[in-house]
């Protein structure tokens, strides 16, 4: 409080008051390093001898899918508070620089390069759509700058479009359908239908989810194939197809407005009677909570349990954010907060703002989160970030998940080894 309240008082009291405090130690030899101490403390706070702050730049999708964007956004605040409360990081408080990509490759490339040339940040963050954070992490490439892609799930950002500049954070869609595709070889469906939108993110779920499944279970057939394009489903005649090639279950990759209308044609014409669901995200707060009380029982989903998880590290983020925000944390609000940890953890471990310490850091980071310690490995740059894996339930007509567990992501990756070959040299 002594700082807030003389930091104000400029730099010229301020010398005054060091001097003072350098006369008083020479008195006072038994506490002269505690003095002097609080004594510099002031001195460095006052607005004349200000530090700069570290810039990090943010780009997310606030406008066009503010279910996800903005419980991210709450959580990389709650972060940015805490980081700076406890002093920042090099002795420097953190600033977030925040631009909305529109949820197009092309206002991200442009708000990147904004946030790179006008404002001067020293490292990028965020996006949630795959194209998008892949048009980034081509720029990071290009401007060579760190990207911390914190929610894109296409594969291509850590592996066959992967660059040195580009770490992910979220496990990818390989890693959640294989743990889906586990689960599903448990099943006695020999007749599935797929239905994704028509994107790296859905082709790129759609094909592991096939292949690991035939790989546990030959005899599985896929009869039908739904491709809607993103965000733009028309629910009628792909339910309809689904339903006239008579599938013993479904594998669901919609999310947003499209999941939606999904379930609500479903449920009308009968699809899931009977038939088993297996579901990607499905059993994320922010994507099933629109549907309340139409969310069907039993789909088997990866999600966030958020309200059952009883660890130390969960209660402390999940009771530090809804204090601060007065709302449920989100599979985003945790994404948020965790990619600027991160990137807080590895410029500490640098040391330095310069990109190859920083990407030197990265590489084999380590660190706690709500979920957990992860580790970035070095071959791809993906973090081992899990998720949960259980089924669908309504609870006091609250949307969630039953009989779940969570999933080590680093249970699920291919071995560095493999992953190397499917990388463009540095």
């Amino acid at each position: 409080m002594q700082i807030l309240t003389l930091a104000p008082l400029g730099r010229r009291v301020a010398d005054g008051f060091l001097r003072h405090i350098k006369a008083l130690n020479r008195e006072l030899k038994t506490v002269r390093k505690p003095l002097l101490a609080v004594a510099l403390s002031l001195y460095w706070v006052a607005p004349g001898a200000a530090v700069e702050p570290i810039k990090i730049g943010d780009l997310n999708s606030y406008a066009s899918l503010p279910t996800f964007a903005q419980p991210y956004r709450d959580g990389w605040q709650l972060a940015l508070e805490r980081l700076n409360a406890n002093g920042g990081v090099l002795g420097r408080p953190l600033e977030v620089v925040s631009r909305d990509d529109g949820g197009n490759p092309g206002a991200a490339v442009s708000a990147a390069t904004d946030l790179i040339s006008g404002e001067k940040v020293s490292v990028l963050m965020g996006t949630v759509l795959s194209p998008v954070g892949l048009a980034v992490a081509e720029t990071a490439k290009q401007r060579r700058i760190l990207f911390l892609a914190a929610e894109p799930l296409s594969d291509a950002i850590a592996w066959s479009k992967g660059n040195r500049y580009t770490f992910r954070l979220r496990a990818g869609t390989y890693v959640q359908a294989a743990m889906l595709a586990a689960e599903a070889a448990k099943l006695p469906a020999i007749r599935w239908a797929t239905i994704a939108p028509d994107d790296a993110y859905g082709r790129s779920a759609v094909e592991t989810f096939k292949a690991l499944l035939k790989d546990e279970r030959p005899e599985v057939k896929f009869v039908t194939e739904q491709w809607p394009g993103r965000l733009k489903l028309d629910a009628g005649p792909s339910v309809r197809a689904l339903l006239s090639a008579k599938p013993d279950a479904v594998f669901n990759v919609t999310f947003g407005q499209d999941l939606v209308n999904f379930v609500r044609e479903g449920t009308r014409r009968g699809l899931f009677d009977k038939r088993e669901v297996v579901s990607l995200m499905t059993g994320e707060p922010e994507w099933n909570a629109t549907l309340k009380d139409e969310l069907p029982e039993g789909w088997i989903v990866t999600g966030y349990p958020w309200q059952d998880i009883e660890t130390e590290a969960h209660g402390d983020f999940s009771t530090a954010y809804r204090l601060r925000f007065l709302r449920t944390p989100r599979m985003g609000s945790v994404i948020g907060y965790v990619a600027l940890n991160a990137l807080a953890k590895a410029i500490e471990t640098a040391g330095s703002l310069e990109t190859e310490a920083l990407i030197a850091a990265m590489r084999g980071l380590r660190m706690e989160t709500p979920f957990g310690p992860i580790m970035f490995r070095i071959a791809d740059q993906q973090s081992t970030m899990g998720t949960f894996v259980g089924r669908t339930t309504l609870k006091d007509r609250v949307a969630g998940m039953r009989a779940w567990r969570f999933v080590d992501g680093a249970d699920y990756l291919p071995p560095e080894s493999d992953v190397e070959a499917l990388r463009p040299a540095d």
